[in-house]
């Protein structure tokens, strides 16, 4: 990668079961939260097979820690299981960050409120600057809230829907990201 910022070769160990794919095909960048409060949980969650037909499980791509440290868990030629629908075109890029945790579904858990730290913010904007430079065709950003619409049962009452996902949520800067990463925001029609 082109003048990336320094990042930590991670590779899960299914990463090579992943199917390969052309670079050229890759147009969208998926913004996540881990909605875990730390890299080794996320790293624990990734390496899970969840997919026996494959062998493979859930993972974004690269990982950025609040002090802005990443890890690349998925090397981006291959399509890494973060985004329904979307991982033959996309780059999965989650952030550490609470999130919903630990109560996910619960109908009184569905704000977020944890902030993203500056530090990991700046890692994120000069990943996606590096990322642009080896996928030409990269022009969308967006969240996994703008992509992943699914309800699913409250926890504490099946009787109420809540969103299955709601990262990065209200407290990532899209303003920001969106002004420095020169991307256009995607949202299915």
């Amino acid at each position: 990668m082109s003048d990336a910022p320094p990042i930590r070769d991670w590779p899960l160990p299914y990463a090579q079961r992943l199917g390969r794919r052309d670079p050229a095909g890759v147009d969208l960048c998926v913004i996540h939260c881990t909605e875990l409060p730390d890299l080794d949980m996320a790293r624990s969650y990734g390496e899970r097979e969840l997919y026996p037909d494959s062998g493979t499980g859930a993972s974004g791509h690269y990982y950025i820690e609040r002090d802005g440290a990443i890890s690349r868990f998925v090397d981006p030629v291959r399509s890494a299981n973060h985004t329904r629908g979307y991982n033959p075109r996309s780059i999965g890029i989650e952030l550490v960050n609470l999130g919903r945790y630990p109560d996910w579904y619960h109908s009184g858990s569905q704000v977020m409120t944890d902030p993203y730290p500056a530090l990991q913010i700046e890692a994120l904007l000069a990943l996606i600057a590096a990322l642009r430079a080896d996928f030409p065709a990269l022009r969308y950003i967006a969240g996994h809230e703008d992509l992943d619409l699914a309800l699913v049962p409250a926890s504490d009452d099946a009787g109420i829907e809540v969103r299955r996902k709601l990262d990065p949520g209200p407290m990532f800067p899209w303003p920001l990201a969106l002004e420095r990463s020169g991307l256009t925001r995607f949202r299915p029609a």
